[in-house]
């Protein structure tokens, strides 16, 4: 099914009007819920018309919404355009090509999107949707020669031109490259040698790969790649052919990079060190041996004061160690052993090989003025007059047990402090992602690691909207999934980098159901049906899309410097003295009023009943999706649908 403006469905309501799942009755693991579930009938019977009214508008907004499509393209492009049924094959959904199908779509283009790796189902999904254009934003492999000959194929290449081979980001992070870009070119015979249709450069920050992907790559590939479909729309563009005997190409073939390429050795200096490690995360990770250990490396960050003999393990500190090199010494925050998965460091190589180490623990949070001189920590606080800045940075976003626990320690002393705002940054990556996948995998009992990582998850969220003494907001520098979506909802006020994408639902992992208390804080601000469209539909959404529905308040910032300024500004005026207690005030009468129709453990009693039949309950199905999500399984068939409305798998963010 093609992802249409004008044909998203439209959710049934049940016996109480209001659009959302029935609940059952819940066994006694859930407390109070057969209460709960009698209060809510009593307060819902006074929402029914206004229930019956918001479907009525819902309806109508679909209808015209393709309209309002080309009214918003009208407006970004200075001129009418006419809507395109574009194919996106994919090897994966992941965070660029959900960016590309939500800024297409936010354009009144038609996007099915069909993740692929073999020629026979691409076929079938351009048999299917006979597209006008096909775009392939995140390929591995070679689309047919008679797909591409009788259609034009747009490959979005993450190279400067003329840069060819499938470790481009690698080679240039590992050779030092300043400045590199992305290549929109045509398919063809050659990989990666066709006809070129647009191309976007950018700065090559101190970054890992992955970093790099999900910012500067992203931002580039959709400037890139919106200009070659206007391009194309417009007609009579004639793409130039690759000519390396032209001197402003620089690119060049290259191979695969193997192993030994980026194989670590500890007598090498810092740069090297993190030239190598960076090139090689999120996947496949650098090769090293680190205490006897042969692994993978990742998550490397510089220690400014602790030094060593190469190799040696200097100290441990929230899941990462500590390693020497031959100028300085490194953090490592992740490592992955052999036929395992990626999990702290600590973790992997236990507490045998770690003896004698020391742990360099740091408190809570740091300074009020937020020196960053402890090389790595991944909860950060900072205040700048009356506003206090939390920051936690999580390895791909994932909120394990013990880093939900701290992080709600930190809110909780930032909530002491003499100010008026506390802004919850996440992190300069990605913001959230909701429970600690790898984990719960890597847990003696999976279900119980479950449970406890949900129950922290909700004690976190608890507390942010229970919070009447500050003003909380949220600024989404990265994307966000599942319950990380729902942790921003939290704070009075969601901002967002215009370029983040959320994926706001938790279905695509086996059929769960999700907590954080998602049924009181998505209906607050996008309404019954709308969330049930946003849960169910499995799709992801752009922050301006998100800001049009209501789900987040603002979106901008054209890159993450500047979303940041604007932050600081926009903070600093929510926390003047007078608009700020107004704003508390209607706070705590609004959240009074919630209360009184329906307590806020009460949501939270009955998403847990679901979450407890999803951990321990006979079904598999989460069991299963989580386990092929941490190995990198392929997906069930039932979970790879033909088309992206049909997409049950589990659609990662992370490059």
């Amino acid at each position: 099914m093609r992802s249409r403006h004008v044909r998203r469905p439209v959710a049934r309501c049940g016996r109480d009007g209001r659009g959302e799942r029935a609940t059952a009755r819940q066994p006694a693991t859930a407390h109070r819920v057969r209460d709960d579930f009698l209060v809510e009938r009593r307060w819902t019977s006074k929402k029914r018309k206004a229930a019956a009214m918001q479907q009525e508008f819902v309806i109508f907004a679909h209808v015209y919404e393709h309209a309002l499509a080309h009214i918003r393209a009208f407006v970004v492009t200075g001129g009418w355009t006419m809507s395109l049924r574009i194919v996106f094959l994919c090897t994966a959904f992941n965070g660029l090509a959900q960016r590309a199908w939500a800024e297409l779509t936010e354009l009144g283009h038609e996007v099915a999107v069909q993740v692929a790796s073999d020629p026979d189902t691409m076929r079938a999904a351009v048999a299917r949707e006979r597209p006008q254009l096909i775009v392939a934003p995140m390929l591995k492999s070679a689309i047919p020669d008679d797909i591409w000959t009788r259609h034009t194929c747009l490959i979005v290449h993450p190279g400067i031109v003329g840069d060819r081979g499938p470790s481009s980001l690698d080679w240039a992070i590992l050779e030092g490259e300043h400045d590199w870009g992305v290549t929109v070119l045509q398919a063809a015979a050659e990989m990666d040698a066709g006809d070129i249709w647009a191309s976007a450069g950018f700065a090559v920050r101190g970054a890992s790969k992955s970093q790099l992907y999900r910012h500067e790559v992203t931002d580039a590939a959709i400037r890139a790649l919106l200009q070659a479909v206007e391009r194309f729309e417009a007609g009579g563009f004639a793409p130039r052919p690759l000519d390396y005997a032209d001197p402003a190409v620089r690119g060049r073939l290259r191979p695969s990079m193997r192993p030994g390429d980026r194989a670590l050795d500890w007598d090498m200096d810092n740069a090297a060190l993190l030239a190598r490690i960076r090139c090689g995360d999120s996947a496949p990770g650098a090769r090293g041996e680190i205490a006897g250990l042969r692994c993978q490396v990742f998550g490397a960050h510089v220690e400014p004061a602790l030094r060593g003999r190469p190799g040696e393990l200097l100290g441990r500190r929230e899941g990462a160690v500590c390693v020497a090199s031959a100028d300085g010494a490194l953090w490592l925050s992740h490592l992955r052993g052999k036929d395992g998965i990626k999990l702290p460091a600590t973790q992997v190589l236990g507490e045998a090989r770690l003896r004698g180490v020391p742990a360099r623990a740091l408190k809570p949070v740091t300074s009020v003025a937020g020196r960053r001189d402890h090389g790595y920590r991944q909860i950060r606080y900072r205040e700048a007059g009356a506003v206090g800045y939390l920051h936690f940075d999580f390895y791909n976003g994932a909120m394990s047990t013990q880093q939900c626990d701290r992080l709600r320690t930190a809110f909780l002393h930032a909530r002491q402090r003499p100010t008026r705002a506390i802004v919850l940054m996440g992190g300069d990556d990605i913001w959230s992602n909701g429970i600690h996948l790898n984990a719960i995998e890597a847990a003696d009992d999976p279900a119980l690691e479950s449970w406890r990582n949900i129950l922290a998850m909700n004690a976190l969220v608890r507390e942010i909207v229970l919070t009447d003494s500050h003003l909380v907001v949220s600024a989404m520098q990265g994307n966000a999934g599942a319950g990380g979506v729902i942790l921003a909802l939290a704070a009075d006020h969601v901002w967002a980098r215009r370029g983040a994408v959320m994926n706001p639902h938790y279905k695509g992992m086996g059929g769960l159901y999700g907590s954080e208390y998602w049924t009181y804080l998505l209906p607050r601000r996008v309404g019954e049906t709308v969330a049930q469209e946003l849960t169910e539909g499995l799709r992801p959404i752009g922050a301006p899309a998100a800001e049009r529905i209501g789900l987040i308040d603002a979106a901008f910032g054209a890159g993450g410097a500047d979303f940041l300024a604007h932050v600081e500004q926009r903070a600093e005026r929510l926390a003047e003295p007078g608009a700020c207690r107004k704003a508390l005030t209607l706070k705590r009468r609004r959240r009074n009023e919630d209360e009184r129709r329906k307590p806020l453990e009460s949501y939270g009693a009955e998403e847990l009943a679901h979450m407890y039949r999803n951990f321990f309950g006979s079904d598999r199905s989460y069991h299963d999706a989580r386990r092929r999500f941490v190995r990198k399984h392929a997906a069930a068939p039932c979970e790879a649908g033909e088309s992206f409305a049909a997409e049950r798998a589990e659609a990662r963010i992370d490059a």
